[in-house]
Order: C-alpha cells, then sequence, then structure tokens
C-alpha cells in the first residue's frame, strides 16, 4: 500500500533535479539542514541512526519511488544519515516547492498524508520488532514480515536493523543452521 501512495508522488519530482551517488556515500547527515525533499528512482538508501554508544541503527531500507526522511518536510534539519547502499539515482525538489504543491492539490495531499500514515506504522512494527527481548524472536519476526536474510557479507545491516549486535545475530544464525532448538 505505501508503494501505491508514493506512486501518487511520482508526479510531483517530474522535472526536479536528477543526483547520481555511488554506494557508501551520504545523501544528508543528521543536522544538516532539510531543504530538499528526496525521492529515490533507482537503487537503495539506508536511513540510520548512530546511539550514543555508537551503534548503527537502520531506520528504513529504501527502494526505489520511496520518499527519503518524509518528515523532514516539516522539520529545520534531518534526523538521520541517508547512506546510499546500493548506486542511487535521486530527484531533489526544494522543500518550499514540496509544501506549496501539497498546499495546492488536495488530492496530493491526501496521498502524502496516507503514506505519512503507512510509515508511521511500519516504524511500530520496527519498534515492536527491537522491543522483543531475545534475538530469535527479533529474527523471527523480522521474517515474518515479509523480509529475507540477503547474503552473508550484509547480515550486519540486519543486525542494525534488529537492534542487536552483529555478534549476536551470527551466532543466532549458526544456532539455526546446526538445528539446536530455542
Amino acid at each position: 500500500m505505501i508503494m501505491i501512495m508514493q506512486h501518487a508522488l511520482l508526479p510531483l519530482f517530474v522535472g526536479s533535479r536528477s543526483i547520481d551517488l555511488p554506494a557508501g556515500e551520504a545523501v544528508f547527515l543528521t543536522g544538516q539542514p532539510a531543504r530538499m525533499i528526496f525521492m529515490l528512482r533507482a537503487g537503495r538508501v539506508q536511513l540510520q541512526r548512530h546511539t550514543t554508544h555508537g551503534a548503527r541503527l537502520i531506520l528504513q531500507n529504501a527502494g526505489p519511488d520511496t520518499v527519503l526522511a518524509e518528515a523532514s518536510a516539516f522539520s529545520e534539519t534531518y534526523h538521520c544519515d541517508a547512506v546510499v547502499t546500493e548506486p542511487a539515482i535521486l530527484a531533489a525538489l526544494p522543500k518550499p516547492a514540496f509544501i506549496a504543491a501539497l498546499r495546492d492539490d488536495p488530492d496530493l495531499a491526501l496521498a502524502w498524508s496516507a503514506m505519512l500514515a503507512r510509515s508511521v506504522q511500519a516504524a511500530r512494527v520496527r519498534a515492536e520488532i527491537r522491543s522483543l527481548p531475545k534475538v530469535a524472536d527479533r529474527l523471527d519476526a523480522w521474517l515474518d514480515e515479509g523480509h529475507i536474510l540477503p547474503e552473508k557479507g550484509r547480515w550486519q545491516d540486519v543486525a542494525a536493523e534488529l537492534g542487536v549486535t552483529r555478534e549476536a545475530l551470527y551466532r543466532e544464525l549458526a544456532r539455526r543452521r546446526s538445528g539446536e532448538l530455542a
């Protein structure tokens, strides 16, 4: 459903500035002024936040046709880092033009509101998963949400998404491979 709502926003980004970024580049960083609204046209971008203990939390794995850090439309600064994980093409729209379009088009504003509601729901699911006490329970809940384990070299991203250390996730995956029961 989020993708359907986000597709309704695609016309807003027609003619906007296009930015190509390689993997590892930041689209924006925490604390930078939020002057642009970005839609990911191709590639993958992670929204990340770093805890005071230095742990990396993945807030979102964004794919094509996703508006990045949608709350930044109503914030002075970005509240997370947006890091390209697969070469990306982004559409960049100045925030004042974005806000004006929402003000002028009730259907667009409604689509934006629906997309924000779905985003809140997804954030609540992620928070619920992270609140589970056991790594095994977090992994099961994450998999039950339709996610699949990526190739071995990207398991640390799953650990960051689950809010656990990569070592704890690796131990849980090894336990499952060896056929141990909980």
